[in-house]
């Protein structure tokens, strides 16, 4: 069984700063890419964030130059600093990352956590 487990969410006013970390536990060979995700009300999840194992990363235009996803390969844990926050970053933000088990590869999914930014 593989999970992850996220934290760092919260309540924050525009312009503040939130770290989200997400963490990998399990029967684990390896953790392949990691990725954060957001829903906001109403609207579909996006993709935010991604990091390879190598280190290489993207981001979607409009958190360039805000937001940082660093990763920590010897604790399975990915990291979303997020600074310069606005209310349209507030959503359930979700981690996600491709882990090889014994058997095979598939995606996990963290259960989420909110992130509500105030003007």
């Amino acid at each position: 069984q593989v999970q992850l487990a996220e934290s760092g969410g919260g309540l924050v006013q525009t312009g503040g700063s939130l770290r989200l970390s997400c963490t990998a536990s399990g029967t684990i060979l390896r953790v392949n890419n990691m990725a954060w995700f957001r829903q906001a009300p109403g609207k579909q999840r996006e993709l935010v964030a991604i990091i390879t194992t190598g280190g290489s990363t993207n981001y979607t235009d409009s958190v360039k130059g805000r937001f940082t996803i660093s990763r920590d390969n010897a604790k399975n844990t990915v990291f979303l600093q997020m600074n310069s926050l606005k209310p349209d970053d507030t959503a359930v933000y979700y981690c996600f990352s491709s882990i090889t088990g014994t058997l095979w590869t598939q995606g996990y999914w963290g259960q989420g956590t909110l992130v509500t930014v105030s003007s």
